[in-house]
């Protein structure tokens, strides 16, 4: 029988010249392994507005910042409540940290210092080092997910990032339920995950980059993996 291509929502403003948006779908083709998969991009500023049901998963993507802060907002929120398969990488990253501050911690305020410079409780700030095409090596926590998906103890990343967690808040975060999944030389929260959701990752690296070589990445394949069985739990198998 013909496969019904797996959708997943590509959360961000689309941008051609971005490095990020060019290797997303190389990536997601390479992570489906001849499956069909169809991405399909949502403008933030169209997002407060648009239907998510019909989603296999959610992809919040690079290059900040967005058009609408507070759609990309929504749909992270959709994502999490509904545990829908979600994966945030640079900028889906940080807002996604937002996202989790304001609706699960309750803290109002929280903001993105690239967004709001002028915020009271900025959970993303930038980064005393900026990681702009930069390679860098990552420890995984023991017992996290994303150790488990990668296999190793070690693994090594590229960015293209400014912003990240706010020093001041992650103990805040991971009393409220956020774990940290990778850290860089110096301790440093370079990924987070969500225990208790069926997928849920932000990574302030871009896994995408592997697509550009030809590479499928774990991380990756284990989105589409979640996705596709998520969606035949739910009745909406991408087999027809």
């Amino acid at each position: 029988m013909e496969k019904r291509a797996l959708r997943i929502c590509l959360v961000g403003d689309y941008d051609p010249k971005v490095t990020a948006h060019q290797a997303i779908p190389q990536a997601l083709a390479l992570a489906a392994g001849g499956n069909p998969v169809e991405p399909v991009w949502l403008g933030t500023e169209r997002a407060l507005d648009a239907d998510l049901e019909p989603y296999g998963g959610f992809w919040c993507v690079p290059a900040s910042p967005y058009r609408s802060m507070e759609g990309a907002l929504c749909v992270i929120r959709f994502a999490r409540e509904r545990e829908k398969p979600f994966l945030g990488t640079c900028a889906g990253c940080q807002h996604a940290i937002v996202e989790f501050a304001r609706n699960v911690l309750h803290m109002s305020e929280a903001g993105h210092a690239e967004c709001d410079p002028a915020s009271t409780e900025p959970v993303i700030t930038k980064l005393m080092c900026s990681l702009v095409e930069v390679e860098e090596t990552l420890d995984l926590t023991p017992a996290s997910r994303l150790r488990q998906i990668y296999g190793v103890d070690e693994i090594r990343e590229t960015y293209h990032c400014r912003f990240g967690p706010n020093p001041a808040y992650v103990t805040r975060l991971i009393k409220g339920g956020l774990k940290v999944g990778a850290t860089g030389p110096d301790g440093e929260v370079r990924a987070v995950e969500l225990p208790a959701h069926r997928f849920f990752f932000g990574t302030l690296f871009q896994p995408e980059r592997s697509a550009l070589q030809g590479r499928s990445h774990p991380l990756i394949s284990a989105f589409i993996e979640t996705a596709s069985s998520s969606a035949v739990a739910v009745g909406h198998s991408p087999i027809s």
